[in-house]
């Protein structure tokens, strides 16, 4: 079992996302804007999955977070994905939440234990991020396509 440093584990972990993604998912991007997270996105780096350290839990937060500029446009997201709330947590269990947020900003999301930063445990949340993706990200694409409709 081998330990990793915090930097590589949040360095690495998108190699264990992808790996675990439909292949129709795969062309994710990542970018790592601090050194306590690493987001995912679909060309919208606003909108996007996280993977974040939570200290004052003692856990890792993974979910999606629309950080919009527009504050409206969060607040849909956050509606469409709580219409389906009953269908997301059957899937994925009851420790979804989807609430708002700081700045006018939304998230759906899990809090998750922390435990050593091993191989083993950045495979368990690489996996546990990808199903989260994959639930998540067919609302998504049927929100986000609504929102033109809705706006126009």
């Amino acid at each position: 079992m081998s330990t990793l440093s915090s930097a590589k584990f949040l360095r690495t972990l998108p190699g264990s996302v992808l790996h675990m993604l439909p292949p129709t998912l795969q062309t994710i991007q990542v970018r790592q804007p601090f050194r306590w997270l690493v987001q995912f996105h679909y060309g919208e780096p606003r909108l996007h999955y996280e993977v974040a350290r939570i200290r004052r839990r003692d856990g890792w937060e993974l979910g999606f977070h629309c950080e919009a500029r527009d504050k409206r446009l969060n607040r849909f997201l956050l509606d469409g994905f709580r219409r389906h709330l009953f269908e997301i947590k059957d899937t994925l269990g009851d420790s979804i939440e989807a609430e708002m947020w700081d700045r006018g900003w939304t998230k759906i999301y899990e809090v998750i234990p922390s435990e050593p930063l091993t191989t083993e445990y950045q495979q368990h949340v690489g996996r546990r991020l990808a199903e989260i993706i994959v639930c998540l990200h067919p609302l998504f694409v049927e929100l986000r396509s609504s929102v033109a409709k809705v706006y126009r």
